[in-house]
């Protein structure tokens, strides 16, 4: 399996590029704010087709690009429906401040084929089979995509793209429209703690880690695994 990423121009989002290998179709997770240059000097290098597109959830610095990347190739963005207003009108995902910053100064279009994500669903996509866990709490439509190692080269770590819902060493922040707390800690209790501890997490911003390391030492995996049932 070939996977590769790189920080959007604004926010450090991380934009990745997944494939069963070089020269092959693949599938191009939250493409932010400008990436458009270097996710086709990616695909370029890697002799890539883009087949589809997958979002983690709704907010602009992961949607951003959504649009054109799947406009030139007429290929379908995925989502939750719970995300799905902030395709069409991104300010629904910001806060005032932010807002007051946005508003009105980004062009952004939605992508024209939009396919809704389910929570279990598993993607057939690019030879590709990608489990989807609906986490959210982030936001309402926040998900985990999930794909399996690849046993044929000794890879047989499971791949989690986490999006916002758990960062290394933290969790996203709640406190934008849709966000909830409470929610957001029931999503790590029942979506990332079960998930087995060699688990490569790619998350939305920052670097890789893996839930053996996040279970150790994130201070939010530790509450929960320390009191797993306390009241979410």
């Amino acid at each position: 399996m070939l996977v590769t990423g790189f920080p959007a121009e604004a926010f450090g989002t991380n934009c990745y590029v997944v494939a069963a290998g070089p020269g092959e179709q693949c599938l191009i997770v939250d493409p932010g704010i400008g990436v458009l240059d270097q996710l086709e000097e990616t695909l370029a290098q890697h002799r890539l087709h883009p087949a589809a597109v997958l979002l983690t959830h709704g907010h602009l610095d992961h949607t951003f690009s959504v649009a054109p990347v799947c406009g030139a190739r007429g290929i379908t963005a995925y989502v939750h429906p719970a995300d799905l207003e902030m395709l069409a009108d991104p300010s629904k995902g910001l806060s005032a401040d932010l807002n007051q910053i946005f508003g009105g100064r980004l062009e952004y279009s939605e992508p024209d084929d939009v396919a809704e994500l389910t929570d279990g669903a598993v993607l057939s996509i690019a030879g590709l089979e990608i489990t989807v866990d609906h986490a959210p709490g982030h936001t309402g439509g926040s998900v985990l995509f999930r794909l399996p190692g690849d046993a044929t080269v000794g890879e047989t770590e499971e791949l989690c793209f986490s999006g916002d819902v758990l960062f290394a060493g933290s969790i996203g922040r709640t406190d934008l429209p849709g966000g909830d707390t409470a929610t957001m800690m029931t999503s790590l209790r029942d979506k990332i703690l079960p998930l087995a501890d060699d688990t490569v997490v790619l998350p939305g911003h920052g670097p890789a880690t893996t839930i053996g390391r996040e279970r150790a030492s994130n201070p939010y995996l530790r509450e929960l695994t320390a009191a797993p049932r306390r009241g979410f």
